[in-house]
């Protein structure tokens, strides 16, 4: 079966870098190789600034699931874009069950949600219970960005320790909230820690990358490594 590109297919085939297609897949073990066309991320920024002005943005946003990688990041790139935080949130919901991969889920950061933190928390709440795992880890992934500094509450600590999930990719996003907020709120977040309120391996991993972190002080860092299981 002979499989035609679509015309935005086609574009995204002419920015291709093959030695960084072959780099990146190495990163990405949970997506097919074959499905990685290899655009740098600065490549494929520009070009969705000058797609995001056309009718067929638009579409494509409606059109799900994506064949490429990289058609998912320039979907991720074009929901960073709007304003509206409720048309935000209905596409995100349509969009995040399709994500396969932490890079793609990563880099969402849409500029909107600083001004919606009391609608982002109830949002926030909700992927953390999904059955998507990078639904999941989105959800994470917010309330670290924007959760762990002036709107702190020791209970959102509680919602990430809460999680129960065998998926590495969940795991290693807790860890890396926990780390996160050893370095933003310590007093907190090291009871969660002395109490090993988390899974051996999150907790051990969450005191690895929390270590190296040049923001905890090496008091801190002495005492959290007494603490490893």
């Amino acid at each position: 079966m002979i499989f035609l590109k679509t015309q935005l297919q086609e574009k995204l085939f002419n920015l291709q870098d093959i030695e960084y297609k072959a780099f990146h897949s190495r990163l990405m073990p949970t997506v097919d190789p074959d499905t990685i066309i290899g655009i740098r991320t600065p490549v494929l920024r520009k070009f969705c600034n000058e797609f995001n002005k056309t009718d067929e943005a638009k579409a494509f946003l409606k059109d799900l699931p994506h064949k490429y990688y990289e058609e998912n990041n320039l979907h991720a790139f074009l929901l960073e874009k709007i304003t509206d935080y409720n048309v935000l949130v209905k596409e995100l919901n349509n969009f995040l069950p399709f994500v396969d991969n932490w890079a793609t889920c990563d880099m969402m950061k849409p500029k909107c949600f600083k001004k919606n933190k009391d609608h982002l928390i109830i949002d926030i709440k909700r992927w953390l219970k999904s059955e998507y795992i990078y639904e999941v880890r989105f959800g994470i992934v917010c309330l670290m960005t924007h959760f762990l500094d002036d709107e702190f509450k020791e209970s959102y600590l509680d919602l990430i320790a809460d999680i129960k999930s065998d998926e590495y990719y969940i795991n290693m996003a807790r860890a890396w909230f926990f780390a996160t907020a050893l370095t933003k709120q310590y007093n907190s977040t090291v009871k969660i820690i002395e109490n090993k309120m988390l899974d051996k391996w999150t907790h051990n991993k969450a005191i690895q990358k929390a270590c190296e972190s040049y923001q905890v002080a090496d008091e801190q860092k002495i005492f959290l490594r007494k603490l490893k299981v």
